[in-house]
């Protein structure tokens, strides 16, 4: 009875006493809750991670929309500011025209009175020069009935 054989003995019964106290059970069972726990937390990890990556794809979608909207806003502002610049510059043509068109007319205007004043004035020239002339060579009885009628008829061609 050496001590090897005490050895023996004390590792038979302490492996007795694991297997009464049901040690390997209570040490699976310990690394099954474990394992289990684990599992629970990986499979909490996985759908956090599922719903992280959905919210990802949601806000993506939402920024690719608002992009996609400002893009919009942005070609409907530059489309109405082409549309002004259109429409502003058509009616600076029609100004442009409409007060061209006037000055012509007005100057016109003033030809057409230019013409008539002369017109005027050179047969109050010529009826006074007419006047004298006759003056000096017709009694004045038949000069002033012969002014009157020269004077009818200039007025009649003028008119």
């Amino acid at each position: 009875m050496d001590a090897t054989f005490w050895a023996t003995v004390a590792l038979f019964i302490f492996f007795a006493v694991v297997f009464y106290l049901k040690v390997p059970g209570l040490v699976a069972k310990s690394l099954d809750d474990r394992a289990e726990r684990i599992r629970n937390e990986l499979d909490q990890a996985r759908k956090l991670r599922e719903e992280a990556q959905e919210v990802l794809a949601e806000y993506q979608r939402r920024r690719k929309e608002a992009e996609k909207e400002a893009d919009d806003i942005v070609a409907s502002a530059e489309h109405e500011a082409a549309l002004m610049v259109e429409e502003a510059k058509q009616k600076t043509e029609d100004y442009v025209a409409r007060r061209t068109a006037l000055a012509e007319q007005k100057i016109a205007q003033a030809e057409r009175d230019a013409v008539n004043e002369v017109r005027a004035q050179a047969a109050d020239i010529a009826v006074e020069a007419a006047r004298r002339i006759l003056e000096s060579k017709v009694d004045a009885k038949l000069s002033g009935d012969l002014f009157k009628s020269s004077l009818a008829d200039v007025k009649a061609k003028l008119n």
